[in-house]
């Protein structure tokens, strides 16, 4: 019976953006129909993690077919702990969108759209079969298709051309290395996949299909160098799009390339994993470059995004029980402040009507819970303790140390400085100094707009401050990752 709870993260939000479509003008509901469907989520995405603590990694096998013949549902540690942040930055960033979004965008399904995007990315994150994987990373795109153009601004026209285009071509690659995968293989069921990898001890052409799918996710990721679409796409939509995107999108191809290369291809990691390490090195660093040059308030932000992806990345690399948590824990982390940080940096352009830093000043007077707020987002995003951030980083570095990984670990430090110069530049040009707005402006209201943040915002207090309470479910999923013989054993019942 507790295994039927896996598939329910995916009906809420099926279900509900297929309702939603017919409630196209009736935007009261459309809200209170939204929200509901999401603290449900919320609430059942928070009971699977309690089950897959205390029971193990759980399955539901649909139609009742045996693995590795049927599709396959898994909620493991690791899994289940994105689907709950996942549906919590979702639920904010829809609180956000109320007051800010816009009628017009709303009538053109906006909210439907945001629930299949979840069905996509939790889809992503509970299959057991390397085919659904694809299946539900196209259903998550097409759902972000719509969303990137909602509007129908000239910048996001422009834009979305090269977003598609970017993702159609990584979307062909994936079809085709999931091809040649089952063309060796025989299979693509992922416990069943790692044993004949396993068994066969990983030859040549299983690398080499191995690292094309790493190309397929590191594009999905934006690793370096495949990371050139994601500046302009993402700060083309409307802030509360961005943080989505910023929060979910790029973390499913992060959370694709922890689950190939910790239960499929890891047998010789002298080759792959060193690949991976490069690549993720090198994004740290242009991340850091990108962060520090421009004096965009989207783009800055944007830039950390490609920061973070390439020092979660990089965990795949650590050996340890430390570096895995650590890898693990500055992810939920990121979701969770990325999304108040857009939700914030939205907030200021509302007010000042651009996203040029030198067209902002002495906001601090005017609007303090804004500042300090984006304050505390600013500390936790550089990792500052005792906020999430510093968490992440300490184990991070701790899992460095143990593996001698000496030159990402000098990387992450000194990334860090650049990136808490980067968001208090932000903080210093909008808050302080001289105001730039005129006194026709008039101060901008903000009533409903920053409850959303606040709540991100204190997630990321209780991911510091209770660390405690919330390591040993970090420690379940890294343990899950560290030994694929779990994950394994509870999908074929061996």
């Amino acid at each position: 019976m507790t295994s039927n709870f896996v598939i329910i993260p995916l009906l809420i939000p099926f279900v509900v953006g297929v309702v939603l479509i017919f409630f196209k003008d009736n935007i009261k509901l459309q809200r209170i129909i939204s929200v509901l469907s999401l603290i449900t989520t919320t609430a059942f995405a928070s009971y699977l993690v309690q089950l897959v603590q205390s029971k193990g990694v759980l399955t539901h096998e649909l139609g009742n077919w045996k693995p590795p013949f049927g599709i396959i549902l898994v909620a493991d540690m690791f899994a289940s702990l994105l689907v709950l942040t996942a549906s919590v930055v979702t639920l904010c960033c829809v609180l956000f969108a109320f007051h800010t979004i816009g009628e017009k965008r709303e009538r053109f399904y906006f909210y439907s759209f945001v629930q299949f995007l979840l069905v996509g990315v939790f889809g992503a994150f509970l299959t057991g079969d390397i085919f659904n994987l694809f299946v539900f990373f196209e259903v998550m795109l097409m759902s972000s298709y719509a969303l990137i153009v909602i509007g129908g601004t000239k910048a996001q026209l422009r834009e979305s051309l090269k977003y598609i285009l970017v993702n159609v071509i990584s979307s062909a690659l994936f079809v085709i290395a999931v091809a040649y995968l089952y063309a060796v293989t025989g299979t693509l069921n992922m416990a069943d996949l790692s044993q004949r990898i396993a068994e066969a001890n990983q030859p040549g052409i299983l690398t080499t299909i191995g690292m094309l799918l790493f190309i397929v996710f590191a594009l999905k990721a934006a690793l370096f160098p495949m990371y050139f679409w994601l500046p302009g796409s993402y700060s083309a939509p409307p802030p509360v799009i961005i943080g989505l995107f910023g929060a979910l999108l790029t973390k499913v191809g992060v959370y694709s390339i922890f689950r190939t290369f910790t239960l499929l291809f890891y047998h010789h990691p002298e080759f792959t994993h060193q690949i991976i390490g490069y690549v993720a090195l090198l994004t740290i660093v242009v991340g850091a470059v990108g962060a520090i040059a421009y004096s965009d308030v989207n783009k800055i932000l944007i830039y950390n995004i490609i920061i973070a992806v390439g020092v979660i990345v990089y965990g795949v690399t650590l050996t340890t029980n430390a570096g895995f948590e650590g890898a693990i824990y500055y992810l939920i982390h990121d979701m969770i402040i990325k999304a108040a940080l857009f939700l914030l940096a939205g907030s200021i352009i509302r007010i000042t009507g651009t996203t040029k830093l030198k067209k902002m000043g002495g906001l601090i007077k005017d609007y303090p819970l804004l500042g300090w707020m984006f304050f505390i987002a600013t500390i936790s995003l550089a990792g500052i303790p005792p906020l999430s951030g510093f968490i992440g980083k300490f184990l991070l570095v701790q899992g460095g140390l143990e593996s001698e990984s000496y030159t990402f670990v000098g990387v992450l430090l000194v990334s860090s400085l650049l990136v808490l110069y980067s968001a208090i530049k932000i903080f210093m040009s909008c808050f302080w100094g001289e105001p730039k707005l005129s006194s026709e402006h008039g101060k901008v209201s903000l009533k409903g707009i920053l409850y959303p943040s606040a709540i991100l915002l204190a997630v990321s207090v209780f991911l510091g401050l209770g660390a405690e309470a919330v390591i040993p479910y970090v420690s379940t999923a890294a343990q899950t990752l560290m030994d694929p013989s779990i994950y394994i054993q509870s999908v074929l019942k061996e």
